[in-house]
């Protein structure tokens, strides 16, 4: 029942998680588009009030002034008289009332919008878990050291207390180092890193050493210097040639462009997306070589949890109707679906008992290939002491015929 009220309501049945959260922020942005065209709609009429008032203000001020000579006070009260006249024609309180109740209306609409789609109270959707504080504030401290936030990252750790995490600093000091110069086209550095790593960056199957090597050419190349390019490519560009053969042709057949590349048949390799793409596989093979991702850890997460929230808040308002505790729950009653960018390795639930499988009750295939966690072949089998039934065919078997899988 817990599982059909949520899936209903929050439409998990039919529309992705992040479609459903692209549709809310869209219906966020319009309420909040009509309420910014209302709030300047809302201050031209007050400006436009102000300066009329101002306007029939200093007109009067004008007249008072011009009769100051030999007119009498009979004459000043009567521009007097006649300034309350037009005021009160002109009614401003009553222009900008209007103008600012319709105001109020839209922002009224914008903060229930707000309060339906942004929980003000997400503590709901906590669980009590003890945190290794020492492990949580060293993934802080990557974070702002690997998005090259070096003073916040030195902070964090004197005020943690955990000196020792400085030493998540050193590497990528020298990634962004190497990727400072090559913004500015300097790429000696991050040549000498990719040839210290080459064996490594060639287990991995990268060409990262190659496309370096390129980019130098096409640089020396691009300054008309056709036999100092020469020379380069039969220096580092040579060693290549057996696996990349079509790439280094393309680039020899550049040296007849010398000096004016940008009107050649290759002018592509002058494009700025080579930089840029090269700078990314460099963050990437830089971490991979630490035993890190290329994405923050801690980005991740709170990407995961934001996109999970939604449904944990409902799980816990629908759990809280029912005066049941879910956090006492060793696995959630409803799947939470995160986006493909957030899986990174199978897994597998078994069908009869809807739990994931772990170490201890491993995947298991049954003669007929279907998979149940061993935990489900014990109970249908009684304790491994008879034949059973697949729940999912006629099939019978035995816990003797049963094989583990490995994912």
């Amino acid at each position: 029942m817990i599982v059909d009220i949520i899936a209903c309501d929050a439409g998990l049945n039919s529309v992705p998680p992040i479609y459903r959260l692209q549709m809310e922020l869209n219906t966020i942005k319009d309420a909040f588009d009509r309420v910014a065209k209302k709030q300047k709609l809302s201050c031209s009429k007050t400006l436009e009030v102000i300066d009329q008032v101002g306007q029939e203000i200093e007109q009067a001020m004008a007249k008072m002034q011009s009769t100051d000579n030999g007119a009498g006070c009979f004459d000043q009260k009567s521009i007097l008289l006649e300034l309350k006249t037009k005021l009160n024609e002109m009614a401003p309180m009553n222009q900008l009332e209007g103008s600012q109740r319709e105001l109020n209306v839209g922002l009224v609409k914008h903060a229930k919008i707000l309060e339906k789609y942004f929980n003000p109270d997400i503590s709901k959707a906590y669980r009590n878990i003890d945190f290794d504080i020492h492990i949580v504030n060293q993934i802080i401290a990557s974070h702002f050291y690997r998005q090259g936030l070096f003073d916040l990252g030195d902070h964090f750790v004197r005020e943690a207390n955990e000196e020792d995490a400085t030493t998540l600093k050193s590497p990528f000091l020298e990634m962004y180092g190497i990727l400072e110069a090559m913004r500015c086209r300097n790429l000696e550095p991050a040549l000498n890193w990719a040839s210290k790593q080459s064996e490594i960056l060639r287990q991995n199957g990268s060409t990262l050493q190659l496309r370096l090597h390129q980019l130098q050419f096409v640089e020396i190349l691009q300054k008309g210097s056709q036999n100092e390019a020469l020379k380069y490519a039969r220096t580092y560009l040579a060693p290549f040639a057996s696996v990349h053969k079509v790439e280094i042709q393309k680039l020899m057949a550049c040296l007849l462009w010398a000096g004016w590349l940008d009107r050649s048949p290759y002018a592509e390799f002058l494009s700025p997306s080579h930089w840029e793409r090269l700078a990314e596989e460099l963050t990437q093979q830089f971490c991979s070589l630490l035993g890190q991702s290329y994405e923050s850890p801690l980005s991740v997460a709170i990407a995961a949890g934001i996109q999970g929230l939604p449904t944990l808040l409902k799980l816990a308002t629908v759990m809280a109707a029912k005066q049941q505790e879910w956090q006492a729950m060793k696995q959630l009653p409803v799947p939470v679906d995160l986006g493909r960018e957030f899986q990174f390795h199978s897994i597998f639930v078994c069908p009869v008992l809807r739990e994931q499988g772990t170490d201890e009750n491993p995947p298991m295939l049954m003669p007929c290939g279907h998979v149940l966690s061993k935990q489900s072949i014990v109970k249908l089998s009684k304790s491994s002491t008879r034949p059973f039934k697949c729940p999912y065919c006629p099939l019978e078997a035995t816990v003797g015929q049963c094989r583990q899988l490995h994912f």
